[in-house]
């Protein structure tokens, strides 16, 4: 029986909770399905020692409040290690979250991942490790709410806010809260391969299983909520009536505004034109039958209001830079 994969998954105080327990748990129904598969004796597939280390051992408190129990301090972590998984932690600030460096960590990553075959961030921890010179001339993503401030502290640093996780040679980074499951599932498909990752996710009830380059977030979520509710109202329904008719003259009527009236109230509520607004909604939609049905590019632009297939190809690789035949060979998910 091989020797198991060791992770190490660094916690401190006021880490985010979710950031550690949920590759924890990924990695735990990794060895599961393995046992399952090959027996508890195991066989040629090696699967995961998962360790939490801290900076004095013993118990650490979340942001949650929930306590987690280190099993070793950072002094005690010897030896090679498989993955090192840094997760982040936020303060409160005026403009939103804002990523806590804490310096004594910081250090510890720095003189440990030469140790690792691998090393991954989770959500904010991409901060801390670019303050310990790892994501130098690397595209990385992290949390979207404070990609600005890495790209700023950082120069150096190539921050893509979009994709929920990102991989740079043999540095991984993902975006944050919930794309930490992303991250995990993706590394276990690279250890194990696809069949144990999927089954994984099944055994977790997600949705699927995300590719990294998929965004953080939908259309919808990603424009800050509006002042006027009639607007947030109007977001919903074009997501809902994609194939309907959302022209300009259309939804200003809806909206009993004259055209002129809307598009500027439209776009100093959401910061774009509703035409904008429009395409990217689709574009999504597209994005979604892409990778989740084989349906013929013909019904896939009747279905999110599109038109025609050539309409979809311009559409899509304006916003993605692909077409939506390479789309699908990278992201269709289910059989």
């Amino acid at each position: 029986m091989p020797a198991p994969r060791r992770v190490v998954i660094v916690v401190f105080p006021d880490v985010d909770l979710l950031d550690v327990t949920g590759p924890a748990e990924v990695f735990a129904l990794a060895n599961r399905e393995i046992a399952g598969r090959e027996g508890p004796q195991g066989g040629a597939r090696a699967g995961y020692l998962v360790q939490l280390a801290g900076p004095a051992g013993g118990a650490v408190t979340t942001s949650a409040g929930v306590r987690l129990l280190a099993d070793l301090s950072f002094a005690e972590v010897g030896g090679v290690l498989d993955t090192l998984l840094v997760p982040g932690a936020v303060d409160p600030g005026p403009g939103g979250p804002v990523a806590r460096i804490d310096r004594d960590v910081v250090r510890w990553v720095r003189a440990t991942a030469p140790q690792a075959r691998r090393v991954a961030s989770v959500c904010v921890g991409a901060h801390l490790l670019a303050a310990a010179g790892l994501l130098d001339g690397r595209r990385v993503t992290t949390h979207w709410s404070t990609a600005a401030q890495l790209a700023a502290d950082h120069p150096e640093v190539t921050v893509d806010p979009d994709p929920i996780f990102l991989r740079s040679g043999n540095v991984w980074t993902g975006a944050g809260i919930s794309a930490c499951m992303d991250l995990a599932l993706a590394l276990v498909a690279e250890d194990l391969g696809e069949e144990i990752a999927l089954a994984v996710a099944r055994q977790l009830v997600m949705y699927l299983k995300r590719q990294g380059g998929q965004s953080q977030f939908s259309v919808p979520l990603s424009r800050p909520p509006a002042a006027r509710r009639d607007i947030d109202e109007l977001r919903m329904f074009i997501a809902d009536h994609l194939d309907g008719d959302l022209s300009a003259p259309a939804l200003a009527q809806r909206m009993h505004l004259s055209e002129r009236h809307f598009a500027r109230v439209f776009r100093q509520e959401t910061g774009t034109s509703a035409a904008s607004y429009v395409e990217a909604a689709r574009v999504e939609a597209v994005r979604r039958l892409l990778e989740s049905t084989d349906q013929p590019l013909e019904q896939v632009a009747a279905a999110c209001g599109i038109g025609s297939v050539e309409t979809l190809h311009r559409a899509l690789r304006k916003q993605t830079g692909t077409s939506p035949a390479a789309y699908r060979r990278r992201f269709r998910t289910t059989g």
